[in-house]
C-alpha cells in the first residue's frame, strides 16, 4: 500500500487525498496472481477475467456462488419506490431492479482480522 500512497503523491494529487488509502485495481490484482501463480499477465488476466465472467453469468441466472472461506455473491431483489430530487424536491419513481451482494466468509473475515 505504501508504493501505491507514493504513486499517488508522485501525481501531484493534493495532499489530502495523497494520504488515503488507494484500493487495489484489476491490473494489480491480474499482476499479484501472476507472481503468486506463475502465469504470465496475460495468462492470470484471461483466468480472472473467466472467473468474473462465470460469477456474473451465474448471478444473471439468479443463482447465488459459494466460494468456501471467501464469501457468497448474491441477488437481491429492489422494489420499486419513490425519491426525491435534491435540486427540485420534485417526487421521482424509482423502478424495481436486482442488485448484486456478497457477505464475506469466514475465512475471509479471519484474514482481514487478523
Amino acid at each position: 500500500m505504501q508504493e501505491r500512497t507514493e504513486r499517488r503523491r508522485s501525481k501531484g494529487l493534493r495532499a489530502a487525498h495523497a494520504l488515503e488509502e488507494v484500493a487495489m485495481n484489476k491490473g494489480e490484482l491480474v499482476s499479484a496472481v501472476a507472481e503468486k501463480t506463475g502465469l504470465s499477465k496475460a495468462q492470470a488476466g484471461e483466468a480472472l477475467d473467466a472467473a468474473l465472467e462465470s460469477i456474473q453469468e451465474t448471478l444473471k441466472k439468479g443463482e447465488e456462488v459459494k466460494i468456501v472461506g471467501f464469501g457468497t455473491f448474491t441477488v437481491a431483489d429492489r422494489p420499486a419506490g419513490e425519491a426525491r430530487n435534491p435540486r427540485t424536491g420534485e417526487k421521482v419513481q424509482v423502478p424495481a431492479s436486482k442488485t448484486p451482494k456478497f457477505k464475506a466468509g469466514a475465512g475471509l473475515k479471519d484474514a482481514v482480522n487478523g
